[in-house]
Order: C-alpha cells, then sequence, then structure tokens
C-alpha cells in the first residue's frame, strides 16, 4: 500500500504550477532562479510544496525507502578545519581521536542489517586515507561481506585515483563525499582544501562505476540564495544520492553558536532539493532531531524524502531506529530490500 496523496489542486502560486508542469510531469529538476522561488514561498505554501514534492518522489523514485547504518571507523584528529565538525583536531572539542578495530566494525555491520538497513557506511576522519586506513578498510570490507548481506559504502575523505580504483576493485558499492556547501560560500566554512577538490574526488568515484553519495549541510549562515545554489551545484553532479544535513552546532567549534535552523526553512529545503533532483535519493540525515523534531519529522518523509540514516551518527545522537522504522510503518512506506550485484 502506497501512501495517500491528496487530490491535485490548483496552487495560488505560480512556481509551484510551474514544478507540477516541470517536475512532475516531464521529471525535469528547477533551475537555480526557480528554486530560490521555493525557498522563498510564504509559511502557508510549505504543504503545498511538500505535497508536490512527494509526487514527484512517488512518480521518479517508487515508494520504497532505503535505510543506512554509518559507523566511523576512525573518529577525531582531523587536519583539515571544516568549521561545523567536532572531529577537526584544530579545534577544541572533546571529540578525541580513536580507532576501532575490524571485529568491532562486523559487529556494527550485523547490527545495521538487523534493523533491515540495504546500506552500511564506513566514515573515517581524515583529509584522505593513508596506507594504515586502506588496507584496514579493505580487510573490513572482506570480513563484512563474509559475514553480513549488506551493501558497503565508505567515505574516506579525498581521494587519489589509485585509491579510487581500489575501493570500486574491493567491491564498494558507493562512496560518500559531500560538497557540505555552495561553491560561493565554501571559503566561509573550510580553508585547508577547496571546493574543486572535493569535486575531483567525487567526479573520479562516478568515473570509476561507483554510485556517487554527495550531501548538504545547511543552516551554516548560508543565504536563501546560496542554498538554491548549492542544490543546483549538486543537480548538475548528478549524484545517486544526496544525504540532506541540518547544522547541530558543536561545543568547540567555529560554529558552535550559530542557533538552529528554523524548521520551517529545512522543510522547504526539503520540497527545494527534491524539486531539483526528481530521480535522486534524497536521504535524511544529521540534525533532523534537532531541526525539525518528531512532526517534522514525519513532514519531511511525506515532503520528497525516500531514504533515512537509523540510529546514531557519527559524534551526535540521532533518533532510534526503531522510531524511525515505526514510523515508517505507520506511513505505509515500504522499506527498500537489498538487491546483491552478483
Amino acid at each position: 500500500m502506497t501512501t495517500q496523496l491528496n487530490p491535485r489542486h490548483t496552487s495560488a502560486y505560480p512556481i509551484l504550477e510551474t514544478a507540477r508542469e516541470q517536475v512532475l510531469a516531464k521529471g525535469e529538476g528547477l533551475s537555480e532562479s526557480q528554486l530560490l522561488e521555493i525557498l522563498e514561498l510564504p509559511d502557508d505554501a510549505i504543504p503545498d510544496a511538500l505535497q508536490l514534492a512527494h509526487e514527484v518522489r512517488l512518480e521518479h523514485c517508487g515508494e520504497d525507502v532505503e535505510v543506512e547504518g554509518i559507523i566511523s571507523i576512525k573518529t577525531g584528529g582531523c587536519p583539515e578545519d571544516c568549521h561545523f565538525c567536532s572531529q577537526s583536531g584544530l579545534f577544541d572539542s572533546p571529540v578525541r581521536g580513536v580507532w576501532l578495530d575490524i571485529p568491532e566494525l562486523v559487529k556494527a555491520a550485523k547490527e545495521t542489517a538487523a534493523t533491515g538497513a540495504t546500506e552500511f557506511c564506513i566514515v573515517a576522519a581524515v583529509r584522505g586515507p593513508d596506507i594504515k586506513l586502506m588496507n584496514q578498510t579493505k580487510f573490513t570490507i572482506e570480513r563484512i561481506n563474509a559475514e553480513v548481506d549488506i551493501n558497503i559504502a565508505c567515505s574516506l575523505g579525498m581521494l587519489t585515483q589509485r585509491q579510487v580504483d581500489q575501493l570500486a576493485e574491493w567491491g564498494v558499492h558507493r562512496y560518500n563525499h559531500n560538497l557540505e556547501t555552495a561553491r560561493s560560500y565554501f571559503p566561509e566554512v573550510v580553508t585547508t582544501h577547496t571546493y574543486e577538490e572535493r569535486l575531483d574526488t567525487c567526479n573520479m568515484v562516478k568515473a570509476a562505476g561507483m554510485e556517487l553519495c554527495c550531501g548538504a549541510l545547511i543552516g551554516m549562515g548560508e543565504t536563501t540564495a546560496q542554498r538554491a545554489e548549492l542544490a543546483s551545484q549538486l543537480a548538475a553532479l548528478e549524484p545517486h544520492e544526496v544525504p540532506l544535513n541540518f547544522l547541530n552546532p558543536r561545543p568547540g567549534t567555529p560554529l558552535e553558536h550559530q542557533g538552529i535552523m528554523d524548521g520551517k526553512d529545512a522543510l522547504r529545503a526539503i520540497a527545494a532539493f527534491r524539486l531539483a533532483m526528481p530521480r535522486t535519493v534524497l536521504r535524511y540525515a544529521g540534525g533532523r532531531e534537532l531541526t525539525l523534531g518528531d512532526l517534522g519529522t514525519r513532514d519531511g518523509l511525506l515532503g520528497g524524502i525516500n531514504a533515512v540514516i537509523v540510529g546514531n551518527y557519527l559524534t551526535t545522537l540521532g533518533r532510534p531506529a526503531a522510531a524511525d522504522l515505526n514510523l515508517l510503518v505507520e506511513l505505509n512506506m515500504p522499506i527498500k530490500e537489498l538487491q546483491k550485484s552478483l
């Protein structure tokens, strides 16, 4: 059974009518200027925007929701200065460096699979992987594949071409490397590497045949226009998946006093990102618990989201996996079943 939709009605807002014809009917994402119109819609238009985004999701992605768990193979001590991240070794944050061993990672993969998740992502807080990290990743992938029926994704920072080729050879299904923010705002958030360096890794991953997971972190002080810019830049990259994160200000980081993004702005962003990328997996990721709460989480799932990270994140707590899974059942949203490529 699919989630019931409201009857089609004419909106009082021309951009929503344009989006209905352009995105829903033709499958063509909105342009940057059109996305800005969505992000600037008044509060009373948010339900209509979310409804349309949900219809677009069902039409172009289907009804299944993909569930994923993540775990950090190396936490803290990162040499980069991403201003939102408590894992940077340059900030006075409470997070300290720690490595997980392979048995712990296999155990985590089993626990993730038990929730019904189809994807398990191995994450490391690094600029890019060294030989030690690449070797541990290889052995971890081999052990997980031997014991758990789950797709493996990785997020190990910026890669060389050789490292991209190795990960593809080892059977990594998807690689995560977020753009985080718009090109025009990137220097305000990171100074130790460039937007172009991130983009280079994304393009190499796609060329190697791995699925690209490339996401956004909004609520960092960027303008509404820069949110539209980011959505448009992600759409141009054509990633398989876009995790949508909302800033959870962390103690000791340069953005610790930024504040929590307004929930209505977050819902506008969910609708806009879906209308920018009608066929992309749009995943609920970090910060939604604070920004949206339980009611907002429901609204987003009925507003274009079609994937969820369950459980905790890398350094912050998420909703209990059972809460998200029960909500999907309540909304009659089937969880995507694992399909291995042989």
